[in-house]
């Protein structure tokens, strides 16, 4: 079998990768377990030293990395450049406080006799999607290295230049030849790896339904995992919002990479009073954003990634006009070369609608009229998705308060949600469990050992 490359700006084919043989994945696993034997006894300030170079190097080929990032998933460049600065700034935080998160701790009120140690696992399996090719790799794998673990990684398909060449970083800033390997897989081969006795745990990111597949092979084999699965974020406005920063926030978090993140603003919940302000306001601002080739770096939105997945979402649309949405903006699919998708709104969304009910990952906005704050808060909790949530208040105290009530990973008040190394970061309910980034991604795949020496 092969794995395509397809430009999603032109429709063209970029490139074509045979699959590896069973052979070639032994290779690969053998090479990341030894690796692991001696990467595991290096001191945590050795590992650190590493990351640091692969951040420098992250840094030197961010231009390329950014230009490959567009030309097989349609990312615009400039957000393809901050992609790379975050990936490498993430290598650099790791670095800096890793080594005080895997030092031994005495428990308060514990024996003195006692102590607590992280050690790493093993070999982890990482599968990751397309819409942040380099950070998605990144987020996961600089703690699992930190931690003295190495890594195998199953990269989405289509962005297989990608994969290659973040090994190729990797391999280029010093870090042992098994430290990260890419495996040109197709899924079928995921369940034996995963049984494989020298792969220790697994994280993923994608959608709920292979989450749910990949936990039932992980728990089935005793291994642990991190799940970040699908999100349909609300935004809840409420009636004392600032509606010009509110609509600035929202049309940046609807919008950004195209729609496509699993944390970004898809369910706009708007106290009544307020509704046909804040719509005028959003939809200006959606429709302001340049959509266009995302190699120019005017262009703010590009291209979906793939011509199935704008099938996917127009039909989400259409239907949710047949059941009643309004349509305000887009919701058309352009002519010409591409898989290009138009800003789009929708209002009046209610439940029993895709655009209420699923996941839209576009650049669709779903406008959600409740008649107040308690009315906004039910409306965001009706969802199997829990990841991200913003809400707008002059109030940042009964901001907090409301925060404290919403089912999910993260709430923003005031404020675009996003992932930041330093924060926890992953969901509840169908969005999946376990956290990456801060001291909690580090510790996710290590042995938490009590030592006690009488």
């Amino acid at each position: 079998m092969s794995l395509v490359s397809i430009n999603p700006a032109t429709g063209q084919r970029l490139s074509i990768h045979a699959t590896f043989s069973s052979r070639q994945v032994e290779t690969s696993l053998a090479r990341a377990h030894s690796t692991f034997l001696g990467w595991r006894e290096l001191a945590p300030a050795s590992r650190a030293r590493h990351l640091r170079a692969l951040a420098r190097t992250l840094r030197e080929q961010r231009d390329e990395l950014a230009d490959l990032a567009t030309a097989e998933m349609g990312k615009p460049v400039t957000q393809g450049r901050a992609e790379i600065e975050k990936s490498a700034l993430t290598c650099d935080f790791y670095a800096r406080h890793g080594r005080d998160w895997l030092a031994d701790e005495h428990p308060p009120g514990a024996s003195p006799h006692a102590r607590v140690a992280y050690e790493p696992l093993g070999v982890v399996l990482a599968i990751m999607p397309w819409n942040f090719p380099f950070w998605q790799v990144i987020r996961a794998a600089a703690p699992v290295l930190m931690a003295g673990n190495t890594m195998v990684l199953k990269h989405a398909s289509n962005v297989t230049g990608c994969a290659l060449a973040l090994e190729q970083v990797f391999a280029e800033a010093g870090l042992p030849a098994g430290a990260l390997q890419t495996l040109l897989i197709t899924s079928k081969e995921i369940p034996a790896i995963i049984a494989d006795p020298r792969v220790a745990g697994v994280t993923l990111t994608g959608s709920t339904a292979a989450g749910k597949s990949v936990a039932a092979l992980a728990g089935a084999a005793m291994k642990p995992g991190i799940y970040e699965l699908g999100g349909s974020d609300p935004y809840l406005v409420l009636a004392d919002a600032d509606l010009d920063h509110a609509a600035e926030i929202c049309a940046q978090a609807r919008l950004f990479n195209s729609g496509q993140s699993c944390v970004c603003g898809k369910r706009f919940i708007v106290v009544e009073s307020v509704r046909r302000a804040f719509e005028k306001k959003f939809i200006a601002r959606l429709a302001a954003r340049r959509v266009g080739p995302p190699a120019d770096p005017a262009t703010e939105v590009g291209p979906l990634a793939r011509h199935d997945l704008r099938d996917e979402l127009h039909a989400q649309v259409t239907a949710s006009v047949r059941r009643g949405a309004r349509l305000v903006l887009g919701g058309k699919i352009p002519p010409g070369p591409g898989f290009y998708y138009p800003p789009t709104v929708l209002t009046n969304v209610r439940k029993g609608m895709p655009a209420y009910d699923e996941e839209l990952f576009g650049p669709v906005a779903a406008i959600i009229p409740v008649r107040d704050e308690e009315a906004a808060v039910a409306a965001a909790n009706d969802s199997i998705y829990g990841l991200g949530a913003g809400l707008f208040t002059r109030d940042r105290r009964r901001g907090r308060e409301l925060a404290g009530r919403i089912d999910s990973g993260l709430v923003f008040v005031n404020e675009f949600v996003r992932s930041d190394p330093t924060l926890p970061f992953g969901g509840v309910k169908q969005s999946g469990h376990g956290r990456e980034l801060g001291c909690w991604g580090l510790r996710a795949f290590v042995n938490v050992k009590t030592v006690w020496v009488g």
